[in-house]
């Protein structure tokens, strides 16, 4: 699934190429997704230029003179910019937004994403969907003090917590066990043990493990690539994730896979232990 970093980078490529373009109309192959994609958007988008795209969460918000896109990857989604003369679509790419001799495509084989339009009229960030979302892993909102208050009465394990998006947003299943690493917090530790100080380095690890992230392209497990259709290679660099097995960077203990949530995750034993001081107040 698609997280921040392949959103953000997502956002980054179709912004340098279309920035500023007119659009010349829309094509909509396929419109039935979670929500469904207006079957007349050649004609609303038409003539509009793209102000901006704008990203909360893995939302994107393209911003148009008279309303706005709002598009979401779900699992599987690729947005591509694409020569439409030279590049034919294949099967599921389900819709084409065209700006002159440049198309975004949208590529979706399990049509879990999204792609409506909102009128002027209408606020994208009151949207329910994003409207509940947590503070941006970025900004001043993610920090220990505020964190440390919304996991007060969190009980479950940290990592079921930071996934969940109600308090921080974009630390997928990936991002979630490389921060938890390097910070040197257990996933299993319940949240609401964590201290202030714990916290901070979490806070920290976050952000820096999305940086390398987007430094890197962000992550390619199957489906992703970025608007350009280039790979991500965060993965190469994991220091746990997808490591089963393998010796742990820092103390050459193997690293351990559990079953968590539904969700795959590898942690150190040793590095991430389940002590007194890890849980400590």
């Amino acid at each position: 699934m698609p997280e921040l970093p392949e959103v953000e980078i997502t956002r980054r490529g179709i912004l340098s190429r279309i920035k500023g373009r007119t659009s010349t109309g829309a094509l909509v192959r396929e419109a039935r997704f979670r929500k469904p994609a207006p079957k007349n958007l050649s004609n609303l988008i038409q003539g509009q230029e793209l102000l901006d795209i704008e990203r909360r969460g893995k939302y994107l918000i393209w911003r148009f003179e008279h309303g706005s896109i709002v598009s979401h990857l779900g699992m599987s989604g690729v947005m591509r910019v694409v020569n439409p003369l030279e590049t034919p679509p294949v099967k599921h790419d389900h819709i084409d937004l065209n700006f002159g001799d440049l198309t975004v495509r949208y590529h979706d084989p399990r049509r879990f994403g999204f792609l409506v339009w909102l009128d002027e009229s209408e606020n994208p960030y009151e949207m329910a969907e994003i409207r509940k979302l947590g503070p941006e892993p970025f900004s001043d909102d993610f920090n220990a003090k505020d964190l440390f208050a919304s996991l007060s009465k969190v009980s479950v394990p940290i990592k079921e917590a930071l996934l969940s998006g109600k308090h921080v947003v974009g630390v997928g299943n990936i991002y979630c066990s490389e921060s938890l690493f390097k910070a040197g917090i257990n996933p299993f530790v319940p949240a609401n043990l964590l201290s202030k100080k714990r916290l901070e380095k979490l806070v920290n690890a976050v952000r820096e493990v999305l940086e390398i992230s987007l430094q890197e392209g962000g992550s390619t497990l199957r489906d992703f690539v970025s608007a350009e259709g280039e790979k991500g290679y965060f993965t190469l660099s994991a220091c746990v994730y997808g490591r089963e097995g393998e010796p742990c960077v820092k103390c050459g203990r193997p690293i351990k896979r559990a079953v968590q949530a539904g969700r795959a995750t590898y942690y150190c034993s040793l590095c991430q232990r389940m002590t007194r001081g890890a849980a400590q107040k």
